[in-house]
């Protein structure tokens, strides 16, 4: 399931269309959505230095980790972080987001340290005017797409911290416009659901063709407080449940499930295992009948003669259909003579006769009875 997602962002939007957008959402209850997150990211890095995507650059704007630390994971996935400049740009809103670092140095711009993080970082010093920052990223795309109808991808790993320094609607007008940029290919962020009001989360899930919630995996009912003790929490502390809901072009709506575990080499998905399903049809509360029949209850139902069937001892079956006798039905087999052929005609037709009962009864007319009623 998470591979149908990166494959989605992978392929990019069609022309004409607005380009796929992800929405991740973990809670305080399971906040493994930046594994999530790290996950997507370096399959989708992976992809573009294979070749195999639509867009050919990734603009990563950086709100919750240093540029250095998206360089290590870089590095630990295996990307050629000697070219990476080349394909991976940084937006620093981590380092000094609202310039006050600058501020209080005299004007001076803060450099990193490490070569390589100065060469794929830029700083950004005021994350509170969308219109810069969406120009900036923009123009850092192009750097490395050029002007033709190549494309790059946008990724944010925290809109919760953008939504500390800015409106809801100034936020979701950003996002909208990366959707329909005929640069962008494809678009996703991360959010902690419980930071924020229902309105403001339903609101980015509207703009997203996709949405993927981190959620905890809850113990059974039928397990008691006491053996809720430590061993029981640190075995299901790094597992969690990934749903996924996915709108397709045609209007319908897809929605899978599967389970995560985090470990120390990164996030693990793997599908909903027999044993969990043989627990979720445990928690299915019980009833006084069975809507299941046993073998001997099949085999006497086939026995029962239903009302409409008329066995005849190896004769064809016949089914009465309401309007004349099974007898009758036999005779009508027989061919018939000339003289009774004359004598079913007259017989064979049905007339009704109607006597009126009196003669003050009016016959059957087109006018209304009840003309002469005052109402």
């Amino acid at each position: 399931m998470a591979d149908s997602i990166c494959r989605a962002l992978r392929d990019g939007a069609l022309e004409g269309e607005l380009a796929p957008a992800l929405t991740l959402k973990d809670s305080i209850n399971s906040p493994f959505g930046f594994h999530a997150f790290a996950h997507v990211l370096m399959q989708l890095s992976s992809n573009i230095l294979a070749g195999k995507s639509q867009s050919r650059g990734l603009v990563l704007l950086a709100f919750s980790r240093s540029p250095a630390y998206y360089l290590e994971l870089l590095k630990k996935s295996g990307g050629n972080v000697g070219s990476s400049e080349k394909w991976i740009q940084i937006l620093d809103c981590y380092t000094d987001p609202l310039g006050w670092k600058e501020r209080f140095t005299g004007g001076e711009k803060i450099s990193n340290v490490h070569q390589e993080v100065s060469n794929l970082s830029h700083l950004c010093t005021n994350v509170r005017d969308m219109d810069n920052l969406f120009s900036s990223i923009i123009t850092l795309g192009k750097g490395f797409v050029g002007e033709g109808t190549v494309r790059f991808c946008v990724a944010i790993d925290s809109v919760t911290d953008m939504l500390r320094h800015s409106s809801t609607s100034a936020v979701a007008g950003l996002l909208s416009n990366f959707r329909s940029n005929d640069k962008v290919s494809s678009t996703f962020w991360l959010v902690h659901e419980d930071l924020h009001e229902e309105k403001v989360i339903a609101a980015l899930e509207y703009m997203s063709s996709m949405v993927a919630t981190v959620e905890p995996l809850t113990p059974s009912p039928y397990v008691c407080e006491s053996s809720l003790n430590t061993p029981y929490l640190e075995h299901s502390s790094t597992k969690g449940r990934f749903h996924v809901r996915i709108k397709r072009r045609n209007g319908r709506v897809r929605v899978i499930c599967e389970n995560f575990k985090v470990e120390q080499s990164g996030i693990k998905f793997t599908s909903i295992s027999s044993e969990d399903a043989v627990v979720n049809q445990g928690l299915v509360p019980k009833v006084q009948f069975n809507l299941q029949l046993s073998e001997k209850e099949q085999i006497d139902r086939a026995r029962v003669v239903l009302p409409f069937e008329h066995q005849g001892n190896g004769k064809p079956i016949q089914i009465y259909d309401g309007r004349r006798s099974l007898t009758d039905s036999k005779d009508d087999d027989k061919p018939l003579s000339t003289s009774e052929k004359s004598k079913d005609e007259g017989a064979g037709k049905g007339e009704i006769i109607y006597f009126r009962d009196s003669e003050d009864e009016m016959p059957d007319s087109d006018e209304d009875p009840d003309d002469d009623l005052d109402i």
